[in-house]
């Protein structure tokens, strides 16, 4: 019986070992994509009022739960019965982040009117007390939840990738502790990234001239912050959208690798604004079509 004992926890201490490896592997393999994630998903709280910013990030944060919620076990379940279904669902996420990207993109730069117009209501409504934004936060999080979806699914497949022919229960408790740490770490970054500001005021109202110069940099640095974070989250989009359906197609993959780092970075983005381009044309396409039936 105390043999038996040893021999149990000689087991479960192997696969602590190998869950805590592969883990670091998994993390190290997904960290670039955090950083795109990170840009995206603080670039949805841009524009809210300030007293909402913390709830918004904390619904979409619930929303990522959700969502890993579901991916871990479907990946679990397609990772074993249908394994060449990862990389096709991958692609129609990739091409579904370079077409976000894209029509934000068009809206700006060839609504031009309309989006300025569209800005100065929402600033306005942002600054009355008396109009309720909660509609709009709702579309907003909705937004941001179904973008982090596509994310969460290339870490978890990121992480898939790295555990597949480990066994079942390494592959589960790998998946989860990534899909946790990952969601913890964004959505409190964000959080943090969020509230700069009002860390600076209180930085300001202290009484070492030191901290106030500190604070009063934070309070200025804050709304440019912000706006780097919304450049960086478009950007982010065709990034992470153009890289997927680059590494989707090895030919193109190789050939792009070939040129460098910097190179294929920017090769992703090239493929991920052309791609959101088709996209875009093709729903808009689909559109009028129906208009006119």
């Amino acid at each position: 019986m105390a043999t038996s004992l040893l021999l149990l926890l000689d087991d479960i201490a192997t696969v602590l070992d190998d869950v805590s490896v592969l883990t670091k592997v998994a993390a190290k393999k997904t960290a670039g994509v955090l950083g795109d994630d990170l840009a995206l998903n603080a670039q949805q709280v841009a524009g809210v009022r300030a007293s909402r910013e913390l709830p918004v990030v904390w619904a979409v944060c619930k929303g990522s739960f959700v969502n890993k919620a579901i991916l871990v076990p479907a990946a679990l379940l397609i990772g074993t019965w249908l394994p060449w279904l990862v990389t096709p669902l991958l692609m129609v996420g990739g091409a579904f982040l370079c077409f976000e990207g894209f029509e934000k993109l068009a809206h700006r730069f060839l609504h031009k009117t309309e989006h300025a117009i569209e800005t100065q209501r929402h600033e306005q409504a942002v600054a009355n007390e008396a109009i309720d934004l909660v509609a709009a936060e709702k579309t907003k999080v909705k937004g941001a939840v179904r973008t982090d979806f596509i994310l969460s699914a290339e870490i978890i497949a990121i992480t898939l990738g790295t555990v597949q022919g480990q066994p079942f229960l390494t592959q589960l408790t790998v998946l989860a502790g990534i899909a946790i740490v990952m969601t913890i770490g964004v959505y409190g970054l964000v959080a943090g990234i969020v509230r700069l500001d009002d860390m600076g005021f209180y930085l300001a109202q202290q009484g070492n001239a030191a901290v106030q110069a500190v604070g009063r940099a934070l309070v200025g640095a804050a709304p440019w912050l912000m706006k780097a974070l919304s450049v960086l989250g478009t950007v982010a989009m065709f990034l992470v959208g153009g890289g997927i359906l680059v590494h989707g197609a090895p030919a193109l993959g190789h050939a792009i690798q070939a040129w460098g780092p910097l190179a294929s970075l920017l090769g992703n983005a090239v493929v991920g604004v052309i791609a959101g381009a088709i996209v875009l044309a093709a729903v808009e396409g689909l559109k009028r079509l129906r208009t006119r039936r």
